[in-house]
């Protein structure tokens, strides 16, 4: 295993690790499932550091932790597999502008916008059944709507507070979140020049 391939494992095992800790410092909860948390943020972080099959493994690796150990919602094996499996591995898509300048920026709203239209369609479908008479003071009729609105709710602040975020550390923590870090300088990938005082120096070599 190359030494580039071990610090991404490595790198994306504490940062599924610290998510899933800010997933338990709940900002606001919904009823039925979803919270405002802040474990988007390394979850992105990941994704565009490594790219895309790294970014999709580690959400993967966070939607089993979520189910397993945050007490999850689920109905069926399809609210398994939506709200959970596949909700948060879509949080990996943000590795498609991975490396970028403005790659937090764009794949927060690229992950974000997979995330919830994920939850979108499960809550439309799976739980249309459970869908109340009332919410946020309307009176609903449709399933597609009241899961629009319901999962609007809590996922505009996550994409939100995310973006946030990532514009306050943006400046002191460049090379890390451009992944600048990672990447060689020409200098270290030009082979080294030979000293012509070294007494071990042939021009003829």
């Amino acid at each position: 295993m190359n030494h580039m391939k071990l610090r991404s494992l490595c790198e994306g095992a504490v940062l599924v690790a610290v998510a899933q800790i800010l997933s338990y410092l709940k900002l606001w909860e919904m009823p039925w499932g979803g919270s405002v948390v802040l474990s988007m943020i390394p979850l992105v972080l990941y994704a565009v550091r490594w790219g895309l099959g790294a970014g999709l493994l580690g959400g993967f690796a966070f939607g089993v932790l979520q189910f397993m150990f945050d007490g999850g919602f689920a109905i069926g094996w399809q609210s398994i597999l939506g709200d959970y499996l596949v909700a948060f591995t879509v949080l990996g898509l943000a590795g498609l502008v991975a490396r970028t300048k403005s790659g937090v920026f764009t794949g927060t709203l690229i992950a974000g916008f997979a995330r919830f239209l994920v939850h979108y369609v499960v809550g439309a479908t799976v739980w249309a059944a459970y869908m109340p008479e009332t919410f946020f003071g309307m009176t609903m009729h449709s399933p597609w709507f009241y899961s629009l609105l319901y999962n609007l709710a809590y996922m505009l602040p996550n994409i939100a507070i995310t973006l946030l975020v990532f514009a306050v550390a943006y400046k002191p923590l460049n090379k890390y979140l451009t992944a600048s870090d990672l990447i060689p300088s020409p200098a270290a990938a030009q082979p080294a020049k030979k000293d012509p005082s070294s007494p071990k120096w042939d021009p003829e070599r």
